[in-house]
């Protein structure tokens, strides 16, 4: 009897743990079902606003149509580095006289010197070279008027050159001159354009 009775609770145990185990697998793949059922899939592609550029980042240039419009532009923006300040120096003194393509291909001459490795590699020390400014007197560069229309204009288009904005003609030109005079060192250079009363040699 107690024998028995003991087979009747094995069995009734084995029944139970079974009956527990279908319903676990049972609510497991109900939950499963449900999960899927949760999950949305988009079709269409998900397109997100593009975030504004802050107040605070200057926008860039805008395109101009000519080179006096983008001088205007230019002219507008705030204080020179030291190195655009020297490369505005020299298209000042070199050439505020030339029409804007003749001061811009100025500017060029020294920033091809500078990268050309033949030269010293900053605007300044290109400017200060002995004997390559007839405006430097002992190394040292004169001070342009700060209020002069001239001036402006300079420092807009040490700003254009250096930011490449407009192709100045005379490619990588490194040596210029005054079309009144012709120096000995012309004679072994070859020409490249003629722009205004300067002439530009490779």
């Amino acid at each position: 009897m107690i024998s028995f009775t003991r087979r009747a609770g094995v069995f009734t145990s084995a029944a139970l743990l079974i009956a527990a185990t279908a319903a676990t697998g049972l609510s497991g793949a109900l939950a499963q079902e449900q999960n899927l059922q949760d999950l949305t899939f988009v079709a269409e592609p998900v397109v997100q606003p593009v975030p504004q550029p802050s107040a605070e980042v200057p926008a860039a240039p805008v395109a101009a149509h000519s080179l006096p419009a983008l001088v205007a532009e230019m002219g507008q923006h705030g204080d020179l580095s030291p190195a655009l300040t020297c490369l505005a120096q020299a298209v000042y003194f070199e050439a505020r006289g030339e029409a804007l393509t003749g001061q811009l291909a100025v500017a060029q001459v020294v920033i091809n010197r500078a990268e050309s490795g033949r030269f010293p590699r900053d605007y300044c020390a290109v400017v200060r070279q002995p004997g390559q400014f007839s405006f430097v007197r002992g190394g040292a560069i004169p001070s342009a008027p700060s209020a002069s229309p001239a001036w402006v204009r300079a420092r807009a288009i040490a700003r254009i050159a250096e930011q490449g904005l407009w192709d100045s003609g005379v490619g990588e030109s490194l040596y210029f001159h005054n079309s009144g005079v012709r120096p000995s060192w012309s004679r072994r250079k070859a020409s490249v354009a003629r722009i205004d009363s300067h002439l530009f040699y490779e």
